[in-house]
């Protein structure tokens, strides 16, 4: 691995370890010439399938998009970047695990709107208000309520107890 401050090319690993459920791996990093560290992360790297838009059109499936969309939803949530990206590997997963060559985009954000209801209530609500294009305030009171009827909507969002 070259090193991203000085560009050597010898670099060893002071630590690893998984993340991610263990679908990832981190390293630690330090390099030989400078003496400076760095993270890297080494995932498998499979097909994803193709994503059909709901005009019919077909696109790559992009992990950014994934990301950005979870991540606007949580802005200032108290949600660790850590859960963030072991939520999305395990939609990543979910959906290779379809077996499918395409896949619907209301899928996905089905996907993440459930992913989200397990991270934080209110990234949900935030997400869904998008998503499903809430014309009012009666349809997030709608959706507010249902929420609450949910057996463990009383548990609040995982390590969120600064909220309590």
């Amino acid at each position: 691995m070259h090193c991203p401050f000085c560009g050597a090319q010898e670099t060893r690993v002071s630590d690893s370890r998984l993340v991610a459920d263990g679908d990832q791996v981190r390293r630690r990093r330090q390099c030989n010439a400078c003496g400076e560290r760095f993270t890297t992360y080494e995932t498998a790297e499979l097909i994803m399938p193709r994503v059909v838009k709901a005009d019919g059109s077909r696109e790559s499936f992009d992990e950014r998009k994934l990301r950005a969309g979870m991540l606007r939803a949580l802005e200032k949530r108290p949600v660790s970047a850590e859960a963030i990206e072991t939520a999305i590997e395990r939609i990543r997963q979910q959906l290779r695990a379809r077996g499918e060559r395409e896949i619907e985009a209301r899928d996905i954000g089905e996907a993440v709107m459930r992913s989200l209801k397990q991270l934080d209530q209110v990234a949900y609500i935030r997400f869904a208000s998008v998503y499903r294009r809430f014309q009012d305030i009666d349809e997030f009171r709608a959706e507010i309520e249902r929420l609450a009827q949910e057996p463990n909507a009383d548990s609040g969002s995982p390590g969120d107890e600064s909220h309590r």
